[in-house]
């Protein structure tokens, strides 16, 4: 029998009880104690994880027995807290995107990688949805070589959130960091190369516009386009929209090469889509070869238990599996420090491009 693993966790907003509802659905796993300053969010979380002892602290999480951390507070807290823990009790942790959202913390995080003595893992709940597997498994053989890569998110605003901090670019580091280093991760995966250049055009058309938070008003964007080239000679482009809720499938992938194309569709979350509509659509594979010309679909269907247990088809499950695995020392880190500091960086040059207008080439030394 596989030797249990105990979690510590930090932050149970929206997200960290995502990740208690599947917590609790992998096998020898549990949840020991948890930190949540928001009485409201507390107070759910100690619903979610009975047995969990609430502390008040960090420091208190870290002086309990656990085997691993998660830490699922708001952006601007997620660096220090992986400092903490290195100065204190340096196990192996869980750490929600972004790595960072500082401009001057990425060679600090790099320099923090090199000298952590445990397993990191940067969550990136993106490349364990089932169809996004299929897509990053069977890609390259499809193309033939990925040339091209396109990545349209179609999707609701950004949801409510303790003390809005995700309005707030200071907070989150802006959309392009925040929401979408989950999509340069990707493109890095998928397309095994690096970025070299990045071109953004972006800004705020329709959401929160008539929000205010004292005087301020939220200054995040809601959609945008960015293109990025990679060392390869390989390009790839992400859509994205935070007004389209009404969209059938959330998420639409391609590829294409030489031999042809791959897609995969990707519904939103089960809990937005209208029941009056039937069903909620189911994910599919497409993979339509350039000869002959007909393309064939495989449909992906998620465990009902799993669509329940979160937004994100399931894959913050299969994540919590391997990082187990990884805890346990029968399996690697898949998603590494470098990986987030990489995605976050790229998403950092998409916010420079549209803010500035200008295309941002990417330093491979320093990247």
């Amino acid at each position: 029998m596989a030797k249990r693993v105990s979690y510590g966790v930090i932050g149970c907003g929206m997200m960290g009880q995502e990740h208690l509802r599947n917590i609790a659905l992998v096998p020898g796993a549990s949840v020991a104690a948890i930190y949540e300053p928001d009485d409201g969010m507390r107070s759910i979380a100690a619903e979610l994880a009975p047995d969990a002892v609430m502390v008040d602290s960090v420091a208190d999480v870290l002086k309990q027995d656990i085997d691993c951390l998660l830490i699922a507070s708001p952006n601007q807290h997620h660096f220090a807290q992986l400092r903490e823990i290195a100065a204190t009790k340096p196990l192996p942790v869980l750490v929600e995107k972004p790595l960072f959202i500082e401009d001057g913390q990425a060679g600090a995080v790099k320099a923090f990688g090199n000298s952590y003595p445990a397993p990191v893992w940067v969550a990136m709940e993106y490349r364990y949805m089932p169809p996004v597997a299929r897509f990053i498994k069977d890609a390259e053989t499809v193309t033939g070589g990925n040339r091209m890569l396109t990545i349209r998110e179609h999707r609701y605003p950004f949801l409510d959130k303790v003390g809005a901090w995700n309005r707030f670019n200071r907070n989150s580091g802006g959309t392009f960091v925040e929401k979408c280093c989950h999509f340069f991760d990707l493109m890095r995966l998928i397309l095994r190369s690096e970025p070299v250049r990045v071109m953004a055009s972006a800004g705020q058309a329709v959401n929160h516009l008539d929000e205010r938070y004292g005087d301020e008003t939220p200054d995040v964007w809601d959609n945008g386009y960015v293109i990025v080239d990679f060392a390869s000679g390989a390009r790839a482009m992400l859509e994205l929209c935070m007004f389209a809720d009404g969209s059938r499938y959330q998420e639409e992938i391609s590829a294409v090469g030489a031999a042809g194309k791959i897609e995969c569709l990707v519904p939103g979350p089960a809990r937005f889509w209208p029941e009056h509509l039937g069903p909620l659509p189911t994910p599919q594979v497409i993979v339509s070869p350039r000869r002959p010309g007909t393309p064939r679909s495989v449909d992906l269907p998620v465990d009902p238990e799993l669509l329940a247990a979160g937004d994100h088809n399931g894959s913050t499950f299969y994540q919590h599996k391997r990082f187990c695995a990884a805890v346990r020392g029968e399996g690697p880190v898949e998603v590494t420090l470098e990986a987030g500091r990489k995605a976050v960086a790229m998403g950092m040059a998409a916010q420079k491009s549209a803010r500035e207008g200008v295309a941002v080439t990417i330093d491979p030394e320093a990247f």
